[in-house]
Formats: C-alpha cells, sequence, structure tokens
C-alpha cells in the first residue's frame, strides 16, 4: 500500500508540474511558431510560421493541444528542443548526471555540516551556542549568486585554491558545492540542533550517562538517531532547493547541467524542453522524498522493518519509557 501510495501521488505530481508548464508557457507573450523558427530574429516569412503552426498543431484549439501534450508524455515522448535542435532525451542524458552531481553532493556535504554545527552548538557552551545559531542563521537566508561570488573572489582569486569556474577536475567542483549546500545546512543545522536538545532532557538520554556513556558515544550513537528525524523528513525539501538552486550556480561556474539548459530553453520559449527538465526535477523530487519516507521508517524505532508497518517499540528494563526516544537506550 505504502507503494501504491507513493506511485499514484508521483503520478499526480507529475501530471500538476506538466500542466503548470503547459500553462505557463502559452501566457508568455510571442508566439512559440516564431520560437521554433529560431526567435523574432529569424525574420521568417507568413508562410513558414503557418507551416510550423500546422506541423506543430498549434492552430488546433488549446485542450486539443494540451490533450495531444499529456499523450506523448504518457508514452514518454518528450520531443525535439526548439533551440538546440536535438531530442530532449537525449540533452536530458548529457546534462542531468551535472545536476544530479550537483545536488547530491551538496545535500551530502550540508548533512556534515549541520551535524558538526549541531555538535559544536549543544557540547560546547552557551558562548558556541550563540555563535553557531548566528551563523546557521545567517547561512540559511544567503542568496545564492552572492554567496557563489564571494567564494569565488576569496578562494579562486585572492588565494588560488580552487578554480573559479568549473574545468572538470574535483577542484573544480568544491565551490559549487559549497554555494548550494551553506544555505540548506543552515536550515538542517538549526533541525539538528533542538532535536538534540531536546533528545537530551529525555529519560535514555539520561540512562546513556548514568551507564557512563562519554560525551562523543551519547551524542553519536543515541542524541543524533532521534535529533536526525526531523532533518531527514526535511531531506526531500532540501534536494528540491538544491535543484532549484542549480539553475543560478551553474550559471555562475559554467557547469553544464540542466538549470543552465533552462534558462535558455525559458528565455527561447522552447516548450519541450521546459517540460522535459520540469518533469525530471519533479520526478527526482518525488523519488527523493520517498528514500527520505523509507529512512525514516527505518531509523524511527516506531516503524518497524519495511514501510507501512509500524511495531510498537520493545521494552528493555527500567530506563526504557513509554515515548518515542525509548528505542534510543538498547
Amino acid at each position: 500500500m505504502w507503494g501504491l501510495r507513493r506511485a499514484a501521488g508521483g503520478i499526480g505530481v507529475l501530471w500538476a508540474v506538466a500542466t503548470i508548464v503547459f500553462v505557463a508557457i502559452r501566457l508568455v507573450p510571442g508566439d512559440p511558431a516564431l520560437a521554433i523558427l529560431g526567435g523574432p530574429g529569424s525574420q521568417a516569412s507568413a508562410e513558414a510560421v503557418d507551416t510550423v503552426r500546422r506541423e506543430y498543431g498549434l492552430d488546433r484549439p488549446v485542450l486539443v493541444q494540451y490533450a495531444v501534450f499529456l499523450g506523448r508524455l504518457a508514452t514518454g515522448h518528450l520531443g525535439d528542443s526548439y533551440a538546440f535542435r536535438t531530442p530532449v532525451s537525449t540533452l536530458l542524458a548529457q546534462q542531468l548526471p551535472v545536476t544530479l552531481t550537483l545536488a547530491v553532493a551538496g545535500l551530502v556535504v550540508a548533512w556534515v555540516l549541520a551535524i558538526a554545527a549541531a555538535w559544536w552548538s549543544t557540547q560546547r557552551g552557551r558562548v558556541a551556542a550563540a555563535l553557531t545559531g548566528a551563523i546557521t542563521v545567517t547561512a540559511s537566508v544567503v542568496p545564492h549568486f552572492w554567496l557563489g561570488s564571494v567564494l569565488i573572489v576569496v578562494f579562486a582569486s585572492a588565494l588560488g585554491w580552487v578554480p573559479a569556474v568549473s574545468d572538470g577536475s574535483v577542484r573544480g567542483w568544491v565551490l559549487p558545492v559549497l554555494t548550494v549546500a551553506v544555505p540548506v545546512a543552515g536550515y538542517l543545522a538549526e533541525t539538528v540542533r533542538d532535536g538534540v536538545v531536546d533528545a537530551q532532557r529525555s529519560a535514555f538520554a539520561l540512562a546513556a550517562r548514568g551507564r557512563g556513556e562519554s560525551r562523543a558515544g551519547l551524542f553519536g550513537r543515541h542524541l543524533l538517531r532521534h535529533a536526525a528525524l526531523p532533518g531527514i523528513a526535511l531531506s526531500a525539501w532540501a534536494f528540491g532547493s538544491l535543484v532549484s538552486g542549480a539553475v543560478v550556480v551553474e550559471s555562475v561556474f559554467a557547469l553544464p547541467g540542466i538549470g543552465r539548459a533552462l534558462v535558455t530553453a525559458v528565455t527561447q520559449r522552447d516548450m519541450p524542453l521546459v517540460v522535459g527538465i520540469a518533469l525530471v526535477s519533479a520526478a527526482a523530487y518525488v523519488v527523493v522524498l520517498a528514500v527520505a519516507d523509507l529512512v525514516e521508517r527505518l531509523v524511527d524505532p516506531r516503524a518497524g522493518g519495511r514501510p507501512g508497518e509500524r511495531t510498537a517499540p520493545r521494552r528493555r528494563g527500567r530506563a526504557h519509557v513509554g515515548t518515542h526516544h525509548g528505542a534510543g537506550a538498547r
């Protein structure tokens, strides 16, 4: 049932995204037929424009165009890009790995930074907590283009440690990944820190301290497991934020991903490419949301083993109380 609900929800999301993009493209001023012929500067004749309208079905009623559009998507046919004169599926196969690498690496780095910030703010006293809180709040609202520009000026231009734009090497990925990771890390750090603070007051934490558990052991084996649950739930949103941030970051660092392609597609009214990028991004979000839900169910002791099966936590000893934190004392 869990899988069926996820599949139905994913199909609904993809349909909604496709419909929104279809309507939005048609609300943009300009003639789609001219976009197919190369834009207003192509100086296409009226006969050529009429031919293109008939060939692409642009002379049909909008509802008919919408039905044909959905029918093609249902069969996996994304069409050819107007701007690149290449099948959309080919373009996505070339550019999607770059964006996914950026998003996945950014999410991993964001989690590393968030856990480090949560440890420092909860284990190093009030001054560290106040300083870390100020840094994470600031990081969460920093615009990608500003952060990327600052990182280029400091680490590429001034220090020369890494290249200013992507050169295909590992060093060329450092600044783009940090640019997308830092704002997300700010949100995750606040969430994880609050979870750690709450978990520290729980019975399983008191029991672990009573058994002589070290500060690092208590944080890593008990507190973090429970504090990470809200962050895991936010990971799908974080991934979506990383993908949307890629539009700016790929332009700043000259990465050949779908973010840069989307900018070109929108400006040139390249509807097939816009739809393809939007659908792939939505599909990636749906998959990540399902994975995050699955991981949360595996980490949460109330979730049992398989998705959709929730079992009551087992009781062991007096230290276990009837709360969701009880499993941490095992």
